[in-house]
């Protein structure tokens, strides 16, 4: 909340150099911003009584908008890729999608690698089990596994992150 907005009896104010002035009533604390022409902005609202500060409230959004943007910059965004196996799938298919996870991995990207069983083939989950294992345990130069397999429903899931 800023200058009128701020409908408290009683704040503690912090001037613009960061010199508090005390506990004042909301009135004072407003004509005060206003002789500097600057505005009352209410920091922390939860206080008793709550915090206000005589800041440039547009210099304030300004700066807030950089130092927001600044750590969107830093922060590293991981998606999850995924690759489908079938409890059927031939070794050349299977090296196939090797290669895809391996690029996923490289990329920085985790893979999400799920065997999909249709019909009588739920009966046999131990084969997807057995081709998700020997997946993981070809790529483990490159990768660790983050979960191991569990099924999901129709299908085998199991998480694939690049080793530190």
């Amino acid at each position: 909340m800023i200058n009128e907005q701020i409908r408290d009896r009683e704040v503690r104010l912090i001037d613009d150099q960061g010199n508090q002035l005390g506990i004042m009533s909301a009135r004072d604390a407003q004509r005060l911003a206003r002789e500097r022409n600057l505005d009352l902005v209410k920091i922390s609202p939860k206080a008793k009584p709550p915090v206000c500060k005589i800041i440039d409230y547009g210099k304030f959004r300004y700066e807030q908008a950089k130092r927001d943007k600044e750590a969107k910059k830093k922060q590293n965004i991981i998606s999850v890729k995924e690759v489908r196996l079938s409890p059927n799938i031939e070794q050349h298919d299977i090296n196939t999608k090797m290669k895809h996870a391996k690029k996923f991995l490289n990329n920085g990207d985790k893979v999400k690698v799920s065997v999909r069983f249709r019909g009588r083939e739920l009966a046999h989950t131990a084969i997807g089990r057995e081709i998700l294992l020997k997946f993981a345990e070809s790529l483990v130069d490159i990768a660790d596994i983050e979960k191991y397999p569990k099924m999901e429903g129709r299908s085998m899931v199991m998480f694939m992150a690049k080793k530190r």
